[in-house]
C-alpha cells in the first residue's frame, strides 16, 4: 500500500505541475528542443539462455507437447477459476460441473494415461519382483543352475551383451540427464540472488530518479519562457514583417508603379535629347550628301558626253549609264520634320521635382514599421514578461507544496525493509535446495548402481569368459561377471518402483505447471485468463482497477499494464492515471492564457502618419502627362527613316557602274567611269553608313516614346489610385491587420506553452517513472520459476523415466545373460554315446543332477558304460531334443 500510496502522489505532483501551465492552441511555427528526460540505467536484464542444457529442455517440451498436444483451455481454467476463489460448495452432479470434468479429463488425458502407467509400474514392479525370486528360490525363471546347450549359444550370448551395453548407456544417458538438470537447478538458484537484487536495485533507481525527472520536466520550463522573451525583443522584427507583408501586397506594388514612373520621366528626357540631336544631324548630313551626289552626277554626265562614248560598241553601254544617273540623290526629307525642343523642356520642368527620392521616402516610411511597433509595444511586452515570471513562481510554489520526498522516502525504506526480509530467506533457500541437491543425488546413485553392476557383469563376464570351458567349469571371473548382473536386476527390483513414484509425481507436477503456468505466460494466455472480467471479484470486471482506484469499469489489465512496462512506457500510461488524474484537464490554464490575450488586445499600432506619395509627387505623375509627349507625329519620323537615305544604295550603283566600264574597251573612258565608282563608294562610307546610325538610334529612341507615351495617363492615373488606395489601407484598415496579425504572433508565443505541454504530457506518459522494473519483476519471477526450477524438475524426471523404463529391458536381458557366464551345477549330455562322446565326471540323472553333491546312487548311472569321457571328450555336450529348440 506505501508503493500505491507513492506512486499515485508522484502522479499527483507531475500532473500538478503540468497545471500551471497555459493551454495552447497549435504552434504554427518554432520547434522547441526540450533534451531528453533523464533516466537511469536499469541493470536487471530479464532475459534467460539456458546454453548446452536447452537442448535437453527442447526434449522435454517436444515430449509434453506429444503426450499434451492441446491448445490452453481458457474457458476451463477460468471457469475452474471461478469456483475455486468464490468458495461456493459445488455439486459435482449437476451438468455443468459434469461437463466441466469430462474436459478436464480430455485435456489431461496425456497425463492421465502416463500416470497410470506409471502406477501400474509403481504397484506392479514389486509384486513381480517378489515373484520373480520365489520363482528362481525354486529353480524357475532361470534359477536352477543348469544350462541346456544350443546351436546358437554364442550368437544369443553376443546379442545379450549388446542389447544389455546399449541398454546400460540408455541409462547411463538418462542418468546423466538427470544428474545435469539437478546441477542447474543448483547452480541457477544460487544466482537467484544477484537476480533479485537487481531487481530492487532497478526499484530503487526507478523511485530515486523520479524526483530528477519531474524537476527536468519543471525546469524545462525555462526553454520556452526564454524562447518566448527571445521572440518579444524581437517583436519589432517578428510582427513588423508579418504586417510588413500583409500591408506589402498593395503598397509595395503601388511605390513600385511609382518608382518605375519616374524611371520612365528620366528615359523620356533622355530619349527626347536623342531625338532632337538626331534630328538635326540627319538634316545636316542629307543636306551635305545631296550636294556632294548633285557633284557626283554632273562629273559623270559629262564623262558619258565624251566623243568616245559615240564609237559604235560604246554608245549603248553610255547610255545605259545615262539613264541611271536621276538615281544619285537622297530619298529622305528630315528638315521637314517637327522639332521636340518644347517637349523636351517641359519634361526636364518636371524632372526638377525628384520624385524618385520622394518614392524612396515612402518606401523607408513603409519599411521603419518594425521599428515602430517596436517602440509602441514596450509596454505589452513588459507585461508579458511579468506574466511569464508569474507562471514560473507558480511552478516554485507548486513544487514546494507536494511532500514528494517524504513519500519517496517512506517507499524507499519500504523496498529496503523488503529486501532485508526476502534475503533472511536466502540461506533457507540455500539449505533446503541442499538437501534437494542431496535427495536427486541419491536418487541418482540408485541408477548408478545398477548401471555399475550391469557395467562390471559386461566387464568381467565378457573379459572372462572362456568359450573353451564348458558351464561347469566356467572361471572365477565370468562367474562374478553374471553374479553381478544378477545384483543389479535384484537392486533394479528393488529401486525401480521408487524411481518411477518419483518420476510419476515430478511429472505430473512438472508437466502441468509447464502447459498451465510457463507455456501460457509465454503466450499471454495466462494474463487473459487474469484479465476475465469478475474472475477474481464477482463485482468487479476488472479486477486491478477495482483493487487500485476503487473502479472495476476501468479498462485496465494485467496484460496491458505488462505489455507496457515491458516496453518501458512511464507509469502513467501504464497504469492508465489519467482515469484518476486526467492530465488533459490538469492543463486547462485558461486564466494565463486569457492574460496574455487580454494583454495582446492592447496592442495598437498606429501607422497613420505613415506617408506613402505625397501631392507633389502626384502632380508631378499629372504633369508628366502634360508635357506634349503624347501628342508628338512619331508616324512621320519614322516614315522617314524608313525610307532609306538614298533612292539607290551607292556601293550596287558603284559595283554596277564599275561592270558597265568593263565592258567597255581599255581606254580613258574606262578608267574614268571606274574613277567615279570609287568616288560613289567613298561618299557611302564617309555619309551615308553614318547618316545610318543616326537614323537607327531615332528609330530607337522614338519606339521607346511610343511605348512609353502609349496610354500614358491612364498609366499614370493607375499609379496613383494605387497609391491613393494603399494611403486608404494604411489609413483606415491597417488596424484590422496588425489585429490579425497580432493575434497570429500571439498563436506563436501560446504554441511555444503548447510544445511545452505537450512534452511534458508525453514525457509523464513515456518516459517519466518508466516502468520496465516492474515488467523486469515480473520477467524474473518467470524465469526462476520456469527456467529455473521447471524446466530443470522436468528434464530430471524426463532422464530418471528413461533410466526407469529401460529397468525393463536391463532386467531381462540382466537375466537372460546372467546364465552366460556363471558357473552352472550341471549341463546337457548327448543321448547318442556311440557318435558323440559325452562328459561322464559329474554326470547326474540325465545331467540334471550330480550324485556326488546329494549323495543319491544314479540308476540311469548303471547302464552306462563306464570310461573316461572327460579324457577323451573335454567338451561333451549333447544338442537338446527337439521340443527343447525354443527354451
Amino acid at each position: 500500500m506505501i508503493g500505491k500510496a507513492g506512486l499515485i502522489l508522484l502522479m499527483l505532483w507531475g500532473c500538478t505541475l503540468c497545471g500551471s501551465q497555459t493551454s495552447m492552441q497549435k504552434s504554427p511555427q518554432g520547434t522547441l528542443d526540450f533534451g531528453f528526460v533523464p533516466s537511469g540505467v536499469y541493470e536487471t536484464h530479464a532475459y534467460f539462455e539456458p546454453g548446452p542444457i536447452g537442448i535437453l529442455f527442447h526434449m522435454v517440451h517436444a515430449f509434453l507437447h506429444v503426450v499434451q498436444p492441446n491448445p490452453f483451455p481458457h474457458d476451463l481454467v477460468t471457469k475452474l477459476a471461478q469456483q475455486k476463489l468464490r468458495e461456493v460448495k459445488q455439486d459435482y452432479q449437476k451438468p455443468e460441473n459434469i461437463v466441466l470434468t469430462l474436459q478436464a479429463i480430455y485435456y489431461e488425458i496425456g497425463f492421465i494415461v502416463c500416470a497410470s502407467l506409471g502406477v501400474l509400474f509403481v504397484l506392479f514392479m514389486p509384486l513381480v519382483g517378489l515373484c520373480f525370486c520365489m520363482c528362481r528360490c525354486c529353480d524357475n525363471c532361470g534359477g536352477e543352475m543348469h544350462q541346456r546347450q544350443k546351436k546358437n549359444a554364442d550368437c544369443r550370448r553376443g546379442c545379450f551383451v549388446t542389447l544389455l551395453f546399449v541398454t546400460s548407456l540408455i541409462i547411463s544417458a538418462g542418468v546423466l540427464c538427470a544428474y545435469s538438470a539437478n546441477q542447474n537447478l543448483s547452480t541457477q538458484l544460487k544466482g537467484v540472488r544477484k537476480l533479485v537484487n537487481s531487481n530492487f536495485r532497478d526499484l530503487k533507481t526507478f523511485v530515486n530518479d523520479t524526483p530528477a525527472q519531474i524537476d527536468y520536466l519543471a525546469n524545462q520550463y525555462n526553454t520556452a519562457k526564454y524562447k518566448v522573451i527571445s521572440d518579444l525583443d524581437n517583436i519589432g522584427p517578428l510582427l513588423g514583417s508579418r504586417i510588413c507583408a500583409q500591408l506589402g501586397k498593395e503598397i509595395i506594388p503601388a511605390l513600385d508603379g511609382a518608382l518605375s514612373l519616374a524611371g520612365a520621366m528620366r528615359e523620356t528626357k533622355e530619349a527626347l535629347e536623342n531625338m532632337s540631336v538626331s534630328r538635326e544631324v540627319l538634316q545636316e548630313a542629307t543636306n551635305s550628301l545631296q550636294v556632294n551626289l548633285i557633284n557626283e552626277q554632273v562629273r559623270l554626265s559629262n564623262t558619258l558626253n565624251d566623243p568616245a562614248c559615240s564609237a559604235p560598241g560604246v554608245s549603248s553601254t553610255c547610255s545605259d549609264i545615262r539613264r541611271t544617273l536621276s538615281q544619285l540623290s537622297i530619298n529622305a526629307n528630315y528638315s521637314a520634320l517637327p522639332n521636340v525642343d518644347t517637349e523636351l523642356a517641359n519634361v526636364k520642368n518636371v524632372l526638377k521635382t525628384d520624385l524618385s527620392n520622394i518614392v524612396q521616402k515612402g518606401y523607408s516610411t513603409f519599411n521603419d514599421t518594425p521599428d515602430l511597433i517596436k517602440n509602441q509595444t514596450k509596454n505589452i511586452v513588459a507585461d508579458i514578461k511579468s506574466i511569464l515570471d508569474d507562471i514560473g513562481s507558480n511552478i516554485t510554489s507548486f513544487s514546494k507544496q507536494i511532500p514528494l520526498q517524504d513519500t519517496l522516502a517512506n517507499f524507499t525504506l519500504y523496498l529496503s525493509q523488503s529486501q532485508s526480509y526476502v534475503e533472511d530467506y536466502y540461506p533457507v533457500i540455500d539449505q533446503y535446495d541442499f538437501y534437494r541437491w542431496m535427495g536427486c543425488i541419491i536418487v541418482c546413485c540408485m541408477v548408478v548402481l545398477i548401471i555399475a553392476f550391469n557395467f562390471l557383469g559386461l566387464l568381467c563376464g565378457t573379459c572372462g569368459y572362456d568359450k573353451h570351458a564348458s558351464p561347469t567349469t566356467r572361471g572365477c571371473i565370468s562367474n562374478t561377471g553374471g553374479n553381478l548382473l544378477m545384483a543389479g536386476v535384484g537392486f533394479s527390483f528393488l529401486f525401480s518402483w521408487v524411481l518411477m513414484l518419483i518420476v510419476m509425481i515430478a511429472f505430473v507436477v512438472g508437466g502441468n505447471v509447464e502447459k498451465l503456468v510457463c507455456e501460457p505466460f509465454e503466450s499471454r494466455a495466462l494474463f487473459k485468463v487474469l484479465d476475465t472480467p469478475y474472475l477474481i471479484n464477482p463485482y468487479w470486471k476488472n479486477f486491478l482497477p477495482g483493487f487500485l482506484y476503487q473502479n472495476p469499469e476501468i479498462d485496465l489489465t494485467f496484460e496491458k499494464l505488462y505489455s507496457n512496462c515491458k516496453e518501458n512506457k512511464g507509469i502513467y500510461t501504464a497504469l492508465q492515471l489519467d482515469n484518476i488524474f486526467n492530465i488533459s484537464e490538469y492543463l486547462n490554464t485558461s486564466m494565463y492564457t486569457k492574460d496574455v490575450v487580454d494583454v495582446f488586445e492592447f496592442v495598437n499600432v498606429n501607422l497613420s502618419d505613415m506617408v506613402l506619395l505625397d501631392a507633389k509627387a502626384k502632380q508631378n505623375l499629372l504633369n508628366f502627362t502634360n508635357t506634349g509627349i503624347v501628342s508628338i507625329n512619331y508616324d512621320a519620323y519614322l516614315a522617314e527613316i524608313n525610307k532609306g537615305v538614298t533612292k539607290v544604295d551607292l556601293l550596287s550603283f558603284a559595283n554596277n557602274l564599275e561592270a558597265q566600264a568593263d565592258k567597255l574597251p581599255k581606254g580613258a573612258l574606262e578608267n574614268a567611269l571606274k574613277g567615279h565608282a570609287s568616288s560613289i563608294r567613298f561618299i557611302h562610307g564617309q555619309q551615308v553608313v553614318p547618316l545610318e546610325q543616326a537614323m537607327s538610334t531615332l528609330n530607337q529612341s522614338i519606339r521607346f516614346l511610343q511605348r512609353t507615351t502609349s496610354d500614358l495617363p491612364n498609366k499614370v492615373n493607375n499609379v496613383i489610385s494605387a497609391i491613393d488606395a494603399a494611403q486608404n489601407l494604411i489609413t483606415n484598415n491597417a488596424s484590422l491587420i496588425i489585429t490579425l496579425e497580432t493575434k497570429k504572433y500571439m498563436e506563436v508565443m501560446i504554441g511555444y506553452f503548447k510544445q511545452y505541454l505537450n512534452w511534458v504530457k508525453n514525457s509523464m506518459m513515456m518516459e517519466v517513472a518508466a516502468c520496465k522494473p516492474v515488467a523486469n519483476i515480473v520477467d524474473t519471477v518467470e524465469i526462476v520459476t520456469c527456467s529455473f526450477v521447471v524446466d530443470s524438475l522436468n528434464t530430471f524426471w524426463f532422464g530418471l523415466g528413461c533410466c526407469t523404463v529401460f529397468l525393463i529391458p536391463s532386467i531381462i536381458i540382466s537375466v537372460k545373460l546372467a546364465k552366460f557366464f556363471r558357473r552352472m551345477d550341471s549341463e546337457d549330455v548327448y543321448d547318442d554315446i556311440e557318435t558323440i562322446p559325452m562328459k561322464t565326471m559329474e554326470i547326474g540323472n540325465n545331467g540334471y543332477h550330480n550324485e556326488r553333491l546329494h549323495g543319491i546312487p544314479n540308476p540311469v548311472m548303471t547302464s552306462i558304460p563306464s570310461y573316461d569321457t572327460m579324457t577323451r571328450f573335454p567338451r561333451a555336450s549333447a544338442p537338446p531334443r527337439q521340443a527343447e529348440w525354443g527354451d
